[in-house]
């Protein structure tokens, strides 16, 4: 992400700090789980752009 999306949007650092004072050290991997059987039926839709 670039900065021509602030402050549209802005990282994560996934820890409780002030977001616009985080050193690089404060910003932690999230790790995200999509469940896909049975038991947990779920869909990830992406568009698709035509040329």
């Amino acid at each position: 992400m670039q900065s021509s999306w602030f402050p549209l949007v802005d990282r994560n650092p996934q820890t409780f700090t002030d977001i616009y004072k985080a050193r690089p050290e404060d910003f932690k991997p999230a790790a995200i789980d999509i469940w896909h059987d049975a038991a947990h039926p779920s869909q990830i839709l992406l568009p698709v752009l035509q040329k």
